[in-house]
């Protein structure tokens, strides 16, 4: 099986593995150099190290993601001020979902999750309930396709939440440097340092949140398997802190 030479890590790695490889006896046994020798085994092992880091980069760098990210949400809002939708979202856990967290926007009113009854259907306009005002937008989030790189899905405590928010956010995505989540009753408070696309008066934002609220409530959402509403969210001092809430 041929390796792809795609990646910058791994056609570096072997590079200098193989000129190391090469050089190193002809250095040791013509040259006599004990210095060239160890210069030629380090080129091997940084060689070594390189094809390493190639297998952990990210197939789609983190600014190519930030982009397909920025091109979905601008989507999603004009579809959203077309409609004239203002409301706050409900996550939805996958369970609810065929198999996929989404968020829910009421065409009117607020949603009444009492009137849920079984799965959602997958598709973009559904009704959740048996009246005719029981509509909904079905809006996929920014984690719904990341959740599946989860190796487990996180239980409803802080430290899993915290786990697997800080593995998408800072891991996955690099939009973000640190996370911190504590848990309250139904409330969960979710502080995110360094975050790049943190939360903006603009109408998707209002609705669904930013992406770093969005990622979390989804996460939340999962690991409680209840839906949950972005209550409050700020930006300052360089961090990002949402409130949370868990539906019943």
């Amino acid at each position: 099986m041929f390796l792809s030479l795609k990646n910058p890590y791994r056609v570096l790695g072997l590079v200098l593995a193989v000129a190391g490889a090469l050089f190193a006896p002809l250095a040791y046994f013509f040259i006599a150099s004990v210095p060239l020798t160890a210069v030629a085994l380090s080129a091997v092992m940084l060689g070594f190290t390189c094809l390493v880091l190639a297998n952990a980069r990210p197939y789609i760098s983190p600014e190519a993601s930030e982009l397909i990210l920025r091109t979905g949400m601008a989507n999603t809002a004009a579809l959203l001020e077309e409609l004239g939708l203002d409301r706050k979202a409900v996550y939805l856990p996958s369970s609810m979902r065929e198999g996929q967290p989404q968020a829910l926007i009421p065409l009117k009113g607020d949603l009444d999750l009492q009137r849920i009854r079984g799965k959602i259907p997958g598709r973009l306009i559904v009704r959740y309930g048996d009246r005719p005002e029981d509509m909904a937008i079905a809006v996929t989030t920014p984690v719904s396709i990341d959740l599946t790189k989860l190796e487990t899905v996180p239980g409803p405590t802080a430290p899993e939440i915290e786990s697997a928010v800080t593995y998408v956010l800072a891991g996955l995505l690099d939009l973000a440097s640190a996370v911190s989540v504590d848990i309250e009753g139904d409330r969960i408070t979710v502080e995110v340092a360094g975050a790049r696309l943190h939360y903006e008066d603009i109408w998707y934002y209002h609705c669904l949140g930013s992406p770093v609220a969005s990622i979390a409530a989804s996460i939340s959402s999962e690991a409680f398997g209840r839906p949950v509403r972005i209550l409050e969210e700020s930006y300052q001092h360089g961090k990002s802190k949402v409130l949370l809430e868990v539906l019943a």
